[in-house]
């Protein structure tokens, strides 16, 4: 899964403390997700759609070369 957290965090000029704060998880939780080394739950993508007021497919979209995957 890719993501846009960063760059929509930084147009805001938010820190990942920041962020993390805002949507009740650690920083390094943030900074995963922003290297894309860790999938959020559901729920935590709902609430940083909800955070920067868009949709979810405006912040996550699939690697769909990604093979690991079965």
């Amino acid at each position: 899964m890719n993501s846009r957290i960063r760059e929509q965090r930084q147009a805001r000029d938010e820190s990942q403390a920041d962020l993390a704060e805002a949507v009740g998880v650690s920083r390094q939780t943030i900074n995963a997700i922003e290297r894309d080394r860790y999938d959020p739950s559901l729920e935590l993508a709902f609430k940083l759609a909800a955070h920067f007021d868009c949709t979810i497919e405006d912040l996550f979209h699939p690697d769909l070369n990604d093979t690991t995957e079965s």
